[in-house]
This record gives structure tokens, C-alpha cells and sequence, in this order.
């Protein structure tokens, strides 16, 4: 995109507000109806025979146009049909749009790129929802959360929200039972700094990681003179891979992987003494102690849980 729509597109999403939901459902609207009629619009023919709200605004519409783009998280139940003001938007975004020259006209599925863009960002900025439902276990409310953060990683190209998430809830738990452990940034790799592991707990190593590689285990079986027990957690679905690379590489009887709902299931179960208000108050406390550790070492507000009953 040329830099300059690209700045006029930003200085219009501030100037009118364009962050919600709503807005960006219309944002989609219209910048689909532009590009496939033409400019410029004329605003009486985007409204309903009653005139009381955007045409084409609705849950279906909006879903198609992700869905174009790969994505199929629903960004609003009504597709802003029923927020206030979506008129008002609908008409400051035609202004704007209609006074587009013919250069950035010839540019409108760019222009619908950077918003779907936005969306995206939208996406990433709401916290992962965790509800807290008595009648399942502690392993499906962790498998949720984990289910979660793969969905978002797979809506934003490029993210790591699964390992980050691993991290920091291993680093919680070993908060609550321990204190003191060394953190880590998520994004500074353990070569680099020339430490053993992500987290050490007196002589044991605590690997943490979405996707065990060779280099991985290379480095576990590098453990100088043995001193050192070590641990690698991991996501359900890769605990036989890590075992198998440890395996190919002669290291299977020195190491432990475990995956990240053993690690923290029955940590809930001991901490909560096995009694349903005991989990819930466990599940609980680390939460709020993994989003203690997210303000703290992260920019991303969108990483933090949000408790839901």
C-alpha cells in the first residue's frame, strides 16, 4: 500500500473512532461495496428501505468477507447491524472514501487489507476467556486456553501466542509453589544468554516449548557432568515427538517431558486439597498470578485471561 493512504487511513481510524467492532464491520461493508460498485458512493443507497440502518450490515456479510481472507473467528453476532451510531460511521467513512483519488481508488482491496489488518489487531488485543465451569476438569479448562491461543496464532501470521502462554503459565505455577524463580523473556532465546533452560529450579532444568526440536534436545544432552535434571513441557500433541527426538538421540532416560495439562492439572488438584471450591480458588490464583506476569513482562494486553463464571 502507498504510504500515504496508509497514514490517511490511520489518521481517519483515529480521528472517527474506526477500533470497535461495530465500526469495523462497517469498514468492511462499504469498503467491499466501493470496490466492487465503484466511487463514488452514494450514502442514501447504503441504507435499508427504512433508513434506519447500514444495508448489507449483518453477521453473514461481514463473515464472508473474512472468510476471503482466511479468517473465521465471528467478529460480531449482528455485524454491527445493531450498534449505535453505525450510521453516523457509515456516512464519515463514504465522505472519506469519496474523496480518494483516482490512484487510491485503483487501491480499494489494499484498503480492505488494512482493515482487515485492524481486525486482526482487534482480535489480539481481547484477553483469553476462561470459564470456570464446575463440571469439567481442570485439564479441559487448560486444553481450552490452549485451544484458544492456536486459534489466534493461526489468525495472525508471524505470532508465537501459544509458547508465550506455555511460558507464562509454567512460570506461575513455579511462582505460587516456589518463589524466586529467574523470568525469561518469551521472545530472548536460551543460547543467547547462555542459560540452561527457561526457568531452573534448583537442580532441575524446566524446558518450556510449543514445538521440541533436535537443537532442543541437543542442548539437554550437553548437560555438563549430569548436575543437572531436566525437565521439558510441552503442548499434549508434541509430548511424542520430544520423546522421540530424545530417543533418537540417547537421552531418553535423562530427561522428563511432561505436557503443560499434567504440569498444571495436578498442581490445581494438590493446591485445591481435591475439593471442588479448593480447584476453583487454585485455578483462580494462577491466573491472576500469570496476568500479574503478563503486565509485567509484556506490551500485549490481549495476552491476559479474563476470568468468566
Amino acid at each position: 500500500m502507498d504510504k500515504k493512504l496508509d497514514l490517511r487511513l490511520q489518521a481517519f481510524a483515529a480521528e472517527h473512532a474506526f477500533g470497535g467492532k461495530g465500526a469495523l464491520c462497517v469498514a468492511l461493508v462499504v469498503t467491499r461495496r466501493a470496490w466492487s460498485e465503484g466511487l463514488p458512493l452514494e450514502k442514501n443507497q447504503l441504507l435499508t428501505a427504512g433508513g434506519g440502518q447500514v444495508a448489507g450490515l449483518g453477521r453473514a456479510q461481514v463473515q464472508a468477507i473474512l472468510a476471503d481472507h482466511g479468517i473465521d473467528r465471528v467478529l460480531a453476532e449482528e455485524g454491527g447491524r445493531t450498534s449505535r451510531g453505525s450510521i453516523g460511521k457509515m456516512n464519515s467513512y463514504v465522505d472519506f472514501l469519496n474523496s480518494f483519488s483516482d490512484e487510491e481508488t485503483q487501491d480499494l482491496a489494499a484498503v480492505e487489507r488494512w482493515w482487515i489488518d485492524r481486525v486482526l489487531s482487534f482480535f489480539a488485543s481481547r484477553p483469553f476467556r476462561l470459564r470456570l465451569d464446575s463440571s469439567k476438569s481442570p485439564r479441559v479448562i487448560v486444553s481450552d486456553l490452549l485451544d484458544q491461543a492456536r486459534k489466534r496464532q493461526r489468525d495472525s501470521a508471524g505470532a508465537t501466542y501459544v509458547g508465550t502462554v506455555l511460558q507464562h503459565l509454567v512460570r506461575a505455577k513455579l511462582d505460587i509453589v516456589l518463589n524466586g524463580i529467574k523470568h525469561h523473556g518469551t521472545s530472548t532465546a536460551d543460547q543467547s544468554t547462555g542459560r540452561e533452560s527457561d526457568f531452573l529450579a534448583g537442580n532441575v532444568a524446566i524446558h518450556v516449548t510449543s514445538a521440541p526440536s533436535e537443537a532442543l534436545l541437543r542442548k539437554c544432552e550437553q548437560n555438563p557432568g549430569g548436575s543437572l535434571r531436566v525437565i521439558i513441557v510441552t503442548t499434549p500433541d508434541r509430548v511424542a515427538l520430544a520423546l522421540g527426538l530424545a530417543e533418537q538421540l540417547n537421552v531418553l532416560q535423562r530427561i522428563d517431558v511432561l505436557d503443560i495439562e499434567q504440569f498444571l492439572v495436578s498442581n490445581l488438584y494438590e493446591h485445591g486439597r481435591f475439593a471442588p471450591q479448593g480447584r476453583r480458588s487454585a485455578v483462580e490464583r494462577l491466573i491472576a498470578k500469570y496476568n500479574e506476569i503478563v503486565t509485567e513482562h509484556e506490551t500485549d494486553p490481549g495476552l491476559r485471561i479474563e476470568l468468566v463464571n
